[in-house]
């Protein structure tokens, strides 16, 4: 599959420079193909990693595409340059969110959808950062549109988040509220998140306050599991 690119604007914190997303693996469906989710990898990590997990799921019926982050300085790493779908600082509430970088990887996963069957049910999932992406990416459904203002294409069907966060998940009530049609969508989209108790890398109260968010934002088919360990 190719390579997509994009180009961070002056205002963000690296300066402007050319990104390009790395290789995408797709699991083939071994049966019937009834759904086909994307599945988002965590800081530092690749598409072959999610691949060669997925693939051995007992799970027949469903296309696994797995994209992989392009690789930028990140800023919690001290400016040391790995795969990351945005940049981020310390994890905290009021931490600045690179909105740019959010935008553009979400565009990047909903065009790998937009080929799909018309009769195949869509997702996206992802682990640690990848999982805040993925529910990012489910606000931007229920907007209708990503943070830059550009409508948002996919008809979502699912979303799934382990061991993640929300950005934006502040502001998000006062976006959805707004709009009828956001608050339908949002109301329609099932999520699935899971979360260690004992995570050191991304608090297990983060995650809890993710589920919270969503949910006071008209999220209404919330999963929220947690993990001993």
């Amino acid at each position: 599959m190719s390579y997509g690119h994009y180009h961070m604007g002056s205002g963000s914190r690296t300066g402007r420079r050319s990104l390009e997303f790395g290789k995408t693996h797709v699991v083939r469906p071994k049966g019937k193909h009834q759904a086909t989710i994307v599945w988002l990898h965590g800081l530092g990590d690749n598409g072959l990693s999610s691949y060669q997990l997925l693939e051995s799921l007992p799970l027949p019926n469903i296309k696994w595409i797995c994209p992989t982050a392009p690789i930028r300085p990140v800023t919690i790493l001290g400016g040391f340059s790995c795969t990351a779908w945005f940049d981020m600082g310390e994890l905290s509430e009021d931490g600045p969110d690179d909105w740019e970088s959010l935008d553009a990887s979400a565009a990047h996963i909903a065009n790998l959808l937009l080929t799909e069957p018309a009769d195949v049910k869509v997702g996206i999932g992802g682990f640690s950062m990848g999982a805040a992406v993925a529910q990012y990416s489910a606000t931007c459904f229920a907007m209708g549109r990503y943070g830059n203002g550009i409508p948002y294409p996919v008809n979502l069907r699912a979303v799934v988040g382990l061991s993640g966060w929300l950005p934006g998940s502040m502001s998000l009530r006062n976006k959805i509220e707004v709009s009828h049609e956001a608050r339908r969508r949002a109301a329609s989209l099932p999520l699935l998140l899971g979360h260690g108790i004992c995570d050191d890398v991304v608090l297990y109260k983060y995650g809890e306050k993710s589920a919270q968010s969503l949910s006071s934002a008209g999220f209404r088919y919330i999963t929220f599991k947690s993990y001993d360990g």
